[in-house]
């Protein structure tokens, strides 16, 4: 067992050597000196889950697990063992091993992310083309989860959460601005043009014409692109004003709440 043909990614448990099992193997090869009622929760159930994770918990190769309370949280190297409370509607079977529902892992963040990344995991998760759990299921995990580190943002984050949303950015963006109490702002809003053209906007003031995007696009294909400038140039022509918002903007919300401000008071009411 001590053989140069093996490596150890935890006390107890052996893998070929020089495999580098991905994560999933990792918690599977954990499970066998794991009781049957451990799972894998937080930062890993995050990863297992694909649920977007900002620099730093992306890549987090520690093992979050846990198990019911009173029991003693694992130890071990590799590993950040966790006794909790739970309810046996919020773990899954994933493989050989449990692990927290998409739901449970969007209450167990909010000891870990920031308001605005905290409600772009939730949007992610009930996003409507590709769910993984409704409004209503985190809703009913959120009044379950114990109360501790992260309550007071779980509590704030479940109204916030917006199915329609499509990027992280875009929530965050989101977040950002209701949160900051702009007037009259309404997310995901739907604007008609004189040309008999319809688009949606991220955010739109209708009563000032102004709508704030996060802009991604520039990235995409030449006919996107092309059909974007299209998109802005009709607003444009009937008057609405587009602020455009890209990532560096989301690492000073303060100025970027400031340009917004400053936009809307120069903007007359709208007819």
């Amino acid at each position: 067992m001590r053989g140069r043909d093996l490596d150890h990614p935890f006390r107890g448990v052996n893998v070929p050597a020089g495999t580098d099992p991905d994560l999933e193997a990792l918690c599977s090869a954990l499970h066998t000196r794991l009781p049957d009622d451990a799972f894998v929760c937080g930062v890993t159930a995050a990863l297992l889950h694909g649920l977007p994770l900002p620099r730093g918990l992306d890549s987090e190769r520690t093992v979050h697990v846990a198990v019911p309370s009173p029991r003693p949280a694992p130890t071990g190297r590799g590993i950040r063992g966790h006794s909790v409370r739970v309810d046996p509607r919020d773990v899954q079977r994933r493989g050989t091993f449990w692990i927290s529902t998409a739901a449970r892992t969007f209450c167990e963040l909010s000891a870990v992310l920031e308001l605005p990344r905290l409600v772009a995991v939730g949007d992610y998760i009930v996003y409507r083309h590709s769910p993984l759990a409704s409004l209503a299921a985190i809703t009913d995990a959120a009044a379950r989860y114990p109360r501790g580190a992260g309550a007071a943002t779980l509590r704030a984050a479940v109204p916030l959460i917006d199915g329609g949303s499509e990027s992280p950015p875009e929530s965050m963006l989101r977040v950002i601005a209701v949160t900051a109490g702009i007037p009259g702002l309404v997310a995901n809003e739907w604007i008609r043009t004189s040309s008999g053209h319809n688009y949606r906007g991220d955010l739109v003031v209708r009563s000032r014409k102004v709508v704030i995007e996060y802009q991604s696009r520039f990235h995409e294909s030449p006919v996107d692109f092309r059909k974007d400038m299209t998109r802005i140039s009709r607003l444009e022509a009937d008057g609405w004003v587009v602020i455009q918002v890209n990532a560096d903007d989301l690492d000073d919300p303060g100025e970027l709440l400031a340009r917004i401000s400053r936009v809307l008071a120069s903007r007359p009411l709208a007819d």
